[in-house]
């Protein structure tokens, strides 16, 4: 199959979820991704408390089209094997405390005087510099000092976390961006560079574009939960059957799309409720009204007349009816073979390209699985592995 990174080499010295999740984004699209890990093995394979032969369910679902290397970096003979590998690759990817790739003699400035084309991408969570330099960072950690949890939730609340780690996951895209972009400046210069990236920093880029707001009012965004600042409605109700859809009307034309298919057309005439700035001064009342009317169907017959009307809606679904949804199933989810027998489900990448398409092609390796086929057989630096 013709996938647009093939050939790529991609050594991954990364663990948990940030740095694997965009190196995995790597080899969907075909790069040849080593992830190197200490003997211990990635503590995400121990993560949780589901597992699959030995490894943990979250390790499995960022891990995958890798192939798997243990290299003892605190051994010299480790550090030499590895030094080897980052002179033939053309990615490398760590997350390590910052200090640390400079001692195993696997920094950048040493690296490149070696392998001048090579894109050097470092994940932190707080930066490479400055006094929190080597502070643990964990998602929820980031997520409270980016400020993406004083704008979650509601006044009652208090901030909240969201419901996916979110820190970690859009930090792992940004990565995958800007490896992607160095690799096309590679194209014309003929030179790598380093790319870095900190988990603080692309959380607080997520914001955009509550930051202009925030320069010209002085003003937090308050936590509003499920209601939005400038729409009304913009918030979810409970139907007969104890379930919950989201409404949002973005201008008068869809509130009178609404009316009319909640057979309450004499709401748009209501002077409370008749433009955007009424319904944004009285929401109290708007919210009252549509949570009166939607009580009084079940979700199936909201779900048919907002359809039918061209309502801007969506029911919350539960994760058994996303993951049963035919779309979903045909299109996003794929069945991996576990190495050691078992299968499990993952969610595809969603990036649907004409002529380079992605491809699952190999289950997340086994600790040292690969070990002989990269590094030669009797090569030093690694411990048996077996598997």
């Amino acid at each position: 199959m013709n996938t647009a990174l093939k050939g790529l080499k991609v050594l991954d010295f990364t663990q948990m979820m940030t740095g694997p999740f965009a190196t995995m984004m790597l080899g969907d699209s075909g790069a040849d991704v080593i992830k190197v890990e200490q003997p211990d093995g990635d503590p995400f394979r121990r993560s949780g408390e589901t597992t699959l032969n030995g490894d943990g369910a979250f390790f499995l679902g960022v891990n995958r089209n890798k192939r798997g290397i243990v290299l003892d970096l605190k051994s010299e003979d480790g550090r030499a094997a590895a030094l080897a590998l980052a002179l033939e690759a053309d990615v490398l990817v760590e997350n390590f405390r910052p200090g640390l790739t400079d001692k195993a003699g696997l920094g950048y400035e040493a690296l490149r005087k070696l392998n001048p084309r090579l894109v050097y991408c470092s994940i932190s969570g707080f930066g490479r510099h400055g006094p929190d330099k080597n502070r643990p960072a964990l998602d929820m950690v980031i997520q409270a000092v980016s400020g993406v949890m004083q704008v979650t939730g509601t006044e009652e609340s208090g901030p909240l976390k969201t419901g996916f780690p979110f820190s970690d996951l859009v930090t792992a895209l940004v990565a995958t961006i800007g490896i992607l972009t160095a690799l096309q400046a590679r194209e014309r210069t003929g030179e790598g560079q380093r790319v870095d990236l900190s988990m603080l920093d692309a959380s607080i880029f997520s914001q955009v574009p509550r930051d202009v707001y925030f320069d010209l009012t002085g003003k937090t965004p308050g936590r509003m939960g499920n209601q939005h600042w400038d729409i009304v409605p913009n918030n979810t109700y409970a139907t007969a059957d104890g379930r919950d859809i989201m409404i949002i009307t973005i201008n008068d034309k869809f509130w009178h799309v609404l009316c009319d298919a909640m057979d309450a057309s004499e709401l748009k005439g209501d002077p409370r409720f008749a433009t955007k700035a009424a319904r944004l001064e009285n929401r109290a009342e708007v919210d009252a009204r549509l949570s009166a009317i939607f009580a009084t169907r079940d979700l199936a017959q909201w779900e048919r007349v907002l359809s039918a009307a061209g309502a801007i809606y969506g029911s919350v679904r539960t994760w058994p009816e996303v993951f049963s949804d035919p779309h979903v199933v045909e299109t996003l989810l794929k069945t991996v073979q576990h190495p050691k027998g078992g299968e499990f489900k993952v969610i595809n990448n969603p990036l649907q390209f004409s002529g380079t398409p992605t491809q699952i092609r190999s289950a997340p390796p086994l600790l040292g699985q690969h070990n002989e086929e990269v590094l030669g057989r009797g090569a030093s630096g690694w411990p048996s592995v077996d598997g």
